[in-house]
């Protein structure tokens, strides 16, 4: 670094800039960055949810699956050309196989007749409590910005139904990323 002294003997205004408090301001910043990002970082993975290794599904075809959303903020459902997301303060919606929506009357009432189908298929309930396993779950897949009161709903409507097992679905995350 070079720093003018002005011996030129005349009174003549600097055209220089002085860099050095410049560069001295620039390099504590680099050193408090250098510091804080990796102690906020590691802070705010703190607060995320922690990633477990998971067990494939062994999913079986009795499995009901429902997808819970919510009209979007002019009232259009998933699917409807436009559809912005759900909202907070829509009208629940649920799909029931992913594919058909209803309400909870009818979802009690399509939930109720397909699990009578697959006990009386297993040879009534009697089977089914000798092997557990063949006891159908519900698997809930919910959009993140749903409200509860329409997933507690969903459970609800499904229990009432019959089903005694209720899982959620959800993306999975890769560790370390």
């Amino acid at each position: 670094m070079a720093i003018s002294m002005g011996g030129g003997g005349e009174e003549t205004p600097m055209s220089e800039i002085n860099t050095t408090p410049l560069v001295d301001v620039m390099l504590v910043l680099l050193i408090i960055f250098l510091i804080a990002i990796p102690v906020a970082i590691q802070t705010i993975e703190k607060l995320k949810v922690p990633v477990m290794v998971s067990e494939e599904s062994k999913d079986k075809v009795e499995n009901l699956l429902l997808t819970v959303t919510t009209t979007d903020s002019a009232g259009r459902s998933a699917g409807d050309p436009g559809y912005e997301g759900a909202n907070l303060g829509g009208e629940c919606r649920i799909y029931f196989n992913n594919t058909t929506p209803m309400d909870s009357v009818e979802l009690r009432e399509q939930a109720f007749k397909r699990l009578d189908g697959i006990v009386k298929r297993a040879g009534g309930p009697e089977a089914l409590k000798a092997n557990p396993d063949l006891i159908p779950q519900v698997h809930i897949r919910a959009d993140q910005s749903a409200p509860w009161r329409c997933v507690a709903g969903a459970i609800y409507n499904s229990q009432i139904s019959g089903y005694p097992t209720v899982g959620f679905i959800s993306t999975p995350v890769e560790p370390g990323i």
